[in-house]
């Protein structure tokens, strides 16, 4: 499934991932924040249930994709000390590579942890490098998706967790109405006010209603392989688990 529009412009797979990239590269420095304040600190919530998602073992090699600025590295290293997992965050995007590695010498986390620039959409790594494969709103940002869920599973262990947390599809009228008042009247203002760039946010914003649904989603993992596919919603969709294994 090839994502030809960027948030609701149609574009060019090309130009799709090239301003996906200049996205995240202006909005970098204020990305965590903004996170805050969009979510209202749910997105902590819902990370910390994606973390005990994580069928972690001892010494299991874990790649984040679209991790740049290291929140869900950073959280399974502080978790799991005791397991002493090998991190790799995977990022398109230098910007949120530089700003992940600097809040790392801040936070002292200098072990387990490695920082690569790469495409979702054709990884720099071996076949069967992982036991674990999470990415944290990031797969809707993906120009490809049949391409990125191949490579997810081509870089994944036999036994291999695949696990995405992503907005969704809200299953609720009532509050889906409201979500969408909140999503399109206040959030590329608030990118503004903070992280001066509306435009990026109204992207962020229209990408996820763009975004296939729950069904649509583990339909896709299904035929790029993967078996025992399930989803978790939280507020009725509007954020969603998908799990996977590669048999």
């Amino acid at each position: 499934m090839i994502q030809n529009f960027f948030g609701f412009q149609a574009t060019t797979p090309e130009d799709r991932t090239r301003r996906v990239q200049d996205v995240f590269t202006s909005v970098a420095q204020k990305y965590d924040i903004m996170n805050d304040l969009m979510s209202l600190g749910i997105h902590r919530y819902w990370k910390n249930n994606f973390i005990a998602h994580l069928p972690i073992k001892a010494c299991d090699e874990i790649l984040d994709v679209a991790g740049g600025t290291g929140d869900i590295a950073f959280k399974i290293l502080e978790t799991y000390p005791h397991l002493a997992p090998q991190v790799t965050i995977c990022d398109l995007t230098p910007n949120m590579l530089h700003v992940g590695q600097e809040r790392a010498l801040n936070k002292g986390i200098l072990k387990n942890l490695a920082w690569v620039c790469g495409n979702a959409e054709d990884l720099p790594f071996p076949d069967e490098s992982f036991d674990i494969y999470t990415i944290s709103f990031g797969m809707r940002n993906v120009t490809n998706l049949d391409k990125a869920l191949a490579e997810a599973h081509r870089v994944l262990k036999p036994g291999g967790r695949f696990v995405c947390l992503e907005f969704s599809k809200v299953d609720n009228p009532i509050l889906e109405k409201i979500y969408d008042r909140y999503s399109f009247g206040i959030l590329p203002q608030l990118g503004q006010w903070v992280a001066r760039d509306r435009a990026s946010y109204q992207y962020l914003v229209e990408s996820i209603r763009k975004f296939p649904d729950q069904h649509t989603f583990s339909t896709l993992l299904k035929k790029t392989g993967f078996v025992n596919v399930h989803w978790k919603n939280f507020l009725n969709g509007v954020s969603c688990i998908h799990s996977a294994h590669k048999q």
